[in-house]
């Protein structure tokens, strides 16, 4: 989420009160095209990964008291991310390194270039995604579930491997959750990337199930959470759940591709 400056991988309130949550031509105009767009992907690709990895570290606050069972899944689940990532971003530097080299033709580049952008989009929330996951149902019907119990939902579900979230309520407000998500005010005036949402809450996550929930059930952890804050949190696994809101991405006013 966005946040003002503090060191990496911290979360908690800013000043104002929000909290943090841890992308025809001619031949050779069709090969520098490909090269600069794979150029961008390897760029997203390396932010999606760090913003991932930063916002997963704060959620470990209630491991101590885990079960050795529900440790494994979850440190499991993890290093299969780390892989995956790391595999990823080196596989867009080898087909990055190629297109330097002038290897391969220009239609071969921008198909991988579509491949990767098809991944992408889903990581920072700009396509629909389907796939197996958790639905979570949270009742709070005294008001007292405010943005930290939501922050750490929302971690402890990034922590587990979760590729897409999305936060629903009770009017129908859908809200996607980005790597620059953000959440604040307390129990019964909760505001999620600047929209205010209204219990009861319902969120979908698409992940490994088994493992989502056993992230969830941790003792200490967001179930003992929402319970201490007077709600209930309900957890349901599935073999298909579907991510349908979307996010609209800003366009960056300072940042550029470095060299």
């Amino acid at each position: 989420m966005a946040s003002e400056e503090r060191p990496e991988g911290t979360a908690g309130p800013r000043s104002d009160g929000r909290h943090e949550m841890p992308t025809p031509p001619s031949t050779r105009t069709r090969r520098r095209f490909g090269f600069g767009l794979l150029a961008v992907l390897l760029m997203v690709a390396l932010g999606v990964a760090i913003a991932t990895q930063v916002s997963s570290t704060g959620s470990g606050d209630n491991l101590d008291s885990a079960r050795p069972a529900d440790l494994l899944a979850v440190l499991g689940n993890l290093n299969q991310r780390e892989a995956a990532l790391r595999q990823e971003i080196a596989g867009l530097e080898q087909t990055l390194s190629r297109l330097e080299a002038g290897g391969g033709s220009s239609t071969a580049a921008l198909d991988e270039a579509k491949s990767r952008l098809a991944a992408l989009s889903i990581q920072v929330g700009t396509v629909a995604a389907t796939g197996p996951g958790v639905t979570l149902s949270i009742a709070d019907p005294g008001k007292s579930v405010g943005s930290e119990v939501l922050l750490d939902l929302v971690q402890e579900l990034r922590a587990a491997g979760a590729e897409a979230i999305e936060i629903d309520d009770a009017d129908g407000v859908a809200i996607r959750i980005g790597v620059n998500s953000w959440v604040s005010g307390g129990g019964g005036d909760v505001t999620i990337d600047g929209r205010k949402i209204t219990a009861p809450f319902e969120v979908v996550a698409i992940g490994d199930p088994p493992t989502l929930a056993a992230a969830l059930n941790i003792p200490g952890g967001v179930v003992d959470t929402v319970a201490r804050a007077g709600g209930q949190l309900r957890i349901e696994q599935s073999s298909q759940v579907t991510v349908a809101a979307l996010r609209e991405i800003e366009p960056r006013q300072y940042a550029r591709p470095g060299n």
